[in-house]
């Protein structure tokens, strides 16, 4: 998926896979990772995800990243927030509220610019991706994060009977990408109604991640 390719989707308004609500996934998940209030999340590719807002109801700061910058200024328009922007590298960064946005494309992202980071959300992220880009945006992400503890949404079908986005990624490549840094648990399955875009059986499955090692204090 190129850039121009979402920057298009969200000029066009085809955002299907926004949830104008709070993900029912992160609302009932979220506490395994037991994060104390007060910690950084980071919401990797969010759009103008609401799930960004319930965080900060439940006492979290939030940072994310979007490639759309009419994403992110939708965000804050549509929370009633006036951001600060001020520009970070090849990065705009808007701020309010309890919560920051960088405006630009994940891979140019560094450890420095995003700041401590005390879990990962991703719910729209690693299912964006091709294949391919799923094989580099794991190691970035890990580095990225510290392999920060993670709540993970993926997408299981039949690849070859429906084209993606949002892409297919099997248990299989879940743990060929994730299992050195992390400890994956898979907690919740869930059936799609429908399937797959109504082309084939499809089903959600929600992954707990702590890492494999001591992280820093």
């Amino acid at each position: 998926m190129e850039r121009d390719f979402w920057l298009s989707r969200w000029q066009n308004n085809r955002i299907g896979f926004h949830e104008p609500t709070p993900n029912a996934f992160l609302t009932a998940h979220f506490s395994a990772l037991d994060i104390r209030p007060g910690g950084r999340i980071f919401l990797p590719l969010c759009g103008k995800s609401r799930d960004a807002a319930w965080l900060c109801e439940q006492g979290f700061t939030v940072v994310g990243v979007e490639l759309s910058r009419l994403a992110v200024t939708q965000f804050f328009a549509e929370s009633g927030l006036v951001p600060e922007i001020s520009s970070t590298g090849s990065f705009e960064r808007f701020e309010a509220g309890g919560v920051t946005l960088f405006a630009g494309d994940i891979f140019d992202l560094d450890p420095e610019t995003l700041g401590r980071v005390d879990a990962v959300y991703d719910r729209a992220a690693l299912v964006a991706l091709p294949e391919t880009m799923r094989r580099r945006y794991a190691p970035h992400l890990i580095a990225l994060t510290k392999a920060a503890p993670q709540l993970l949404v993926t997408l299981e079908y039949e690849q070859s009977h429906a084209e993606g986005p949002p892409f297919s990624v099997p248990e299989t490549e879940l743990l060929v990408l994730y299992d050195s840094a992390y400890r994956p648990e898979s907690v919740e399955v869930r059936d799609i109604t429908g399937g797959f875009k109504g082309r084939c059986p499809a089903r959600e499955r929600v992954w707990v991640m702590p890492r494999r090692w001591p992280g820093p204090d």
